[in-house]
């Protein structure tokens, strides 16, 4: 049993509630984890957590809508530059890389459990998930206008770039021989040049 300092619960905050909701759901799964996991894990006796959120639903909608958040605010402003197709995909795919190792916990979340919404709250997320995905179908539509790519499904081609991208954070470490830049500098020449020699 976990020792709750006096006053913890006066002074949890929600910010702490979803930073552990996202750990426990990657190291549980959503459907494996509990009310009671996630009081554990920041000291709470389990009916003190209900004072902060209502259910599991409400702490994966908002993670959902977190991790969404920081990716259209870091990912947005380089689709939008005033580059070549090819160069803002690039930065995209460094910058994205640099997003899911800095936060992996909500990245696992974001890309694991995000079938676990059910209808009211999946239908409130897709909407900010087809604007990211968006973001990469332009930067592919602006390759295709200028002639730089050679791309006849945009939407399979978005899926392929974001699965492989989305598949480093179940085996990428820190401690690995690779960083994310040099992981992103490979991915972006095997996108962009293919293995042909």
């Amino acid at each position: 049993m976990h020792y709750r300092p006096f006053g913890r619960e006066l002074t949890m905050t929600r910010d702490d509630i979803l930073e552990a909701a996202a750990q426990v759901f990657r190291e549980k799964g959503f459907h494996g984890a509990s009310m009671a996991n996630i009081a554990e894990a920041v000291n709470l006796q389990k009916a003190s957590l209900y004072h902060h959120v209502s259910s599991k639903q409400e702490i994966l909608l908002e993670l959902l809508d977190r991790a969404l958040e920081i990716l259209l605010e870091r990912i947005s402003p380089i689709a939008s530059l005033g580059l070549p197709a090819e160069e803002r995909l690039c930065l995209m795919i460094h910058e994205y890389l640099q997003i899911l190792a800095e936060n992996t916990d909500l990245s696992a979340v974001l890309l694991f459990e995000h079938r676990s919404l059910e209808g009211r709250q999946h239908a409130r997320h897709v909407p900010n998930r087809d604007k990211f995905e968006n973001l990469w179908r332009n930067v592919l539509k602006d390759g295709v206008q200028s002639k730089q790519f050679a791309c006849d499904d945009i939407p399979l081609t978005t899926r392929a770039i974001l699965g492989i991208l989305n598949w480093t954070i179940t085996w990428y470490k820190p401690s690995g021989s690779l960083t994310v830049d040099e992981i992103a500098d490979h991915y972006s020449n095997l996108l962009l040049n293919g293995l042909e020699k």
